[in-house]
């Protein structure tokens, strides 16, 4: 069910007209989409119900998150998700219901460096890499205050905000705190926040896994149709061998998403979660860039060119392939918890 209504959104192969009209521009996704999202229960689809969620597991956000990923929708699900977690431990509930209603985009500035999912919580260090900070209402700070990791609440109007294009047409945006304007509104979330970027990771994963199934999708179909030498393309044994060779990566990171969210739901806490969650973005980081570059190839010149669809599914791999932690990251992580028989 929930894949049938992601169809209303971003229907699977994607609505390239509407991806193209939004790249490039401010903010550089649909706040109406946004909205519908929210009033579809999506952005709370992980809270409990007593907070206003719909209560779903990470099955669900990863299927989900799959339909988003093969529609090509720009719209920040995947971080608003992630802020509306953290907003559930907030003293004040006063910014989470707005959020949950997509009428308002509450983001989570927490990077302090490329490539992290560590949240130092430096109070007077800029924040870096926030998506589609340009349509943001409010920012979350986590703060570090001895040991405990308090959560602040700033608001977007007026902010120390940079924003730079990204591959796909999106935003990033580094922002620097003013703390003086920020409110506190919780007083210890670092029992959470590393289970809530897993999470998000996850989804990102399981995000790029239906990118690069849609590119496959429309590689195949072009295989099937395009002719040379008289004969159709797909028909050479060679580019046969290489699409095979992409329909197991395919599988493969099929398997860890699924695998990894299956985990999630059955309990898995510590370094049991955070290997698993490794291994499928690891898994989807490396083999969405492969799938997505290998069909630009196999569509020989055509692909090339910024007016075929192909190029919009690898400019998306490009973005999110090291968001919430790069191949090389989860790599390291998964060695770090994994339990040896799995190494």
């Amino acid at each position: 069910m929930i894949r049938d209504s992601a169809a209303a959104v971003a229907p699977r192969g994607g609505d390239s007209k509407r991806v193209r009209a939004l790249r490039f521009t401010d903010p550089g996704y649909d706040p109406a989409v946004l909205r519908q999202m929210g009033e579809m229960g999506w952005i709370g689809l992980r809270l409990p119900e007593a907070a206003g969620g719909a209560g779903l597991g990470m099955g669900e956000m990863c299927a989900l998150a799959e339909e988003l990923g093969a529609g090509l929708a720009p719209e920040p699900l995947i971080p608003a998700a992630l802020s509306a977690a953290l907003l559930g431990y907030a003293d004040d509930q006063a910014a989470l219901t707005p959020l949950l209603a997509g009428e308002a985009l509450t983001l989570t500035a927490w990077q302090e460096r490329a490539d992290s999912l560590v949240t130092p919580g430096t109070p007077d260090a800029k924040r870096i890499f926030v998506p589609m900070a340009g349509g943001a209402t409010q920012f979350l700070l986590p703060l570090r205050e001895g040991t405990r990791m308090a959560l602040h609440l700033l608001p977007a109007a007026g902010a120390d905000l940079t924003i730079e294009r990204t591959q796909d047409g999106g935003t990033y945006g580094t922002l620097r705190p003013d703390l003086s304007r920020a409110t506190r509104i919780a007083d210890d979330v670092g029992g959470v926040i590393g289970r809530v970027l897993d999470e998000a990771a996850l989804a990102t994963a399981a995000y790029l896994l239906g990118t690069m199934e849609a590119a496959f999708a429309l590689t195949l179909q072009y295989l099937r149709t395009r002719q040379q030498f008289g004969r159709i393309i797909g028909t050479f044994q060679s580019l046969q061998h290489r699409a095979a060779d992409l329909k197991i990566q395919l599988s493969l990171t099929r398997a860890g998403v699924e695998g990894a969210a299956a985990a999630f739901d059955a309990g898995a806490t510590g370094d049991a979660a955070r290997a698993v969650v490794s291994r499928a973005k690891a898994r989807a980081a490396e083999a969405s860039l492969r799938v997505t570059r290998e069909c630009i190839q196999l569509h020989g010149g055509i692909g090339y060119t910024d007016e075929y669809d192909a190029g919009l599914y690898l400019r998306k791999a490009m973005v999110l392939a090291n968001q919430y932690g790069s191949a090389a990251l989860h790599r390291r992580r998964f060695l770090e918890t994994a339990p040896e028989d799995e190494e």
